[in-house]
């Protein structure tokens, strides 16, 4: 049965009722700007936009705890067997235990990357005319800018603004990428390529498997680069740089300035990840807790907003969302057995990140809609 309230209102109520918030033309409005957050801040605003808004979990505590994410020294892992191994065990238990973990010696000079997170916030800061250039919800083009992927999904839009590169396996020509860090993102992400193989024959490895079983199967293949601008927020209680999500790919390599703010969800408390001088934060993906039948973790993490400074970072994720493949990924067959029966159906990549999608950042993984 459902119960309706009448239609008679009375000049009391008339006189006393607001304007319905109208959610959709709010989002409309913001997004026909194409300024981004960083435009709301510029323009001078002391309030954080109701879309923003977001509600934050009563059964989750944040800090107050005093632990921290592995921090893996990868000095060796190509020369040294023993070391190897020794690095080995640890990506294992960091992959069961958290899904998260910083490497230290990974190769990637302290320069490029620096150069990087300049170059990125270079982007952000230049006049909002050269960044309309690129702006679109298109991301079928290799070069997208914009606000928020999700805007129109997700439960409550988030306090950023993104430019995204499409790297992998087709880079883009170089006079697509934005001038102002053409040539350094051209540098960081071959290199961040040549870190990816290492990671994924250290994982094939702690999985029990030849070092490159995760590369012939295409982990490696894709890769998308999303650099972050998260601007300083007037109201940093009401919002939220990134909200609480686990990644759909098989593997995210995150390059973070000094600022901080991102957390991870371990055991019910959100763990801070502060930022490590010469670091680079290492995270599963949804898709590679699946194929590793739940050995590796795929763990939720969110980014707090500050009133102090502006954050940037580069995510570069290992996925083929973008490619035409058609390969179904399963739970990989050598780790299965009677005691460890498949726990996932197959699926595509594809299949998977539509589902994703249409999500958007709701915090609610997909992992169990694909579960067995």
């Amino acid at each position: 049965m459902v119960i309706t309230k009448s239609n008679t209102t009375t000049d009391k109520e008339q006189a006393t009722s607001k304007p319905e918030y109208d959610r959709v033309s709010e989002l409309k409005a913001f997004d026909e700007t194409k300024s981004g957050v960083k435009g709301l801040v510029d323009a001078g605003i002391k309030e954080v936009p109701r879309i923003f808004y977001h509600q934050f979990e009563k059964d989750s505590v944040s800090g107050g705890t005093q632990v921290s994410i592995p921090v893996i020294d990868l000095e060796g892992a190509k020369k040294n067997p023993t070391t190897r191994k020794e690095i080995v065990e640890k990506v294992r238990n960091a992959s069961k235990t958290w899904g998260f973990f910083q490497v230290l010696n990974h190769g990637i000079p302290m320069s490029v990357m620096e150069e990087m997170k300049n170059g990125a916030l270079s982007f952000f800061e230049q006049d909002v005319v050269a960044k309309k250039q690129l702006f679109s919800r298109d991301y079928t083009k290799r070069v997208v800018y914009n606000s928020n992927f999700d805007l129109y999904s997700a439960p409550a839009a988030k306090w950023r603004d993104t430019v995204f590169c499409s790297i992998a396996p087709d880079p883009p020509k170089p006079e697509e990428l934005p001038e102002v860090f053409r040539d350094i993102t051209l540098e960081y992400s071959k290199q961040v390529m040549n870190l990816g193989y290492l990671l994924f024959e250290l994982l094939s490895e702690a999985l029990g498997l030849n070092p490159d079983y995760l590369r012939d199967i295409d982990c490696a293949k894709g890769l998308v680069m999303l650099s972050h601008y998260y601007p300083i927020c007037p109201q940093p209680e009401l919002t939220l740089g990134s909200s609480k999500h686990a990644d759909n790919g098989f593997l995210t390599v995150l390059l973070q300035d000094h600022v901080g703010g991102l957390q991870v969800l371990h055991e019910n408390h959100w763990i801070d990840v502060p930022p490590t001088p010469g670091a680079l934060v290492i995270n599963i993906g949804d898709l590679l807790q699946l194929i590793s039948n739940d050995s590796f973790t795929s763990v939720n993490h969110r980014v707090l907003t500050n009133s102090v400074s502006p954050r940037v970072s580069v995510a570069s994720f290992f996925t083929t969302a973008l490619l035409p493949d058609s390969r179904l990924y399963g739970p990989i067959k050598e780790l299965l057995s009677e005691d460890n029966p498949p726990k996932y159906r197959e699926t595509t990549v594809k299949d998977y990140i539509t589902y994703f999608n249409a999500k958007g950042l709701s915090g609610t993984s997909p992992l169990p809609h694909f579960r067995l």
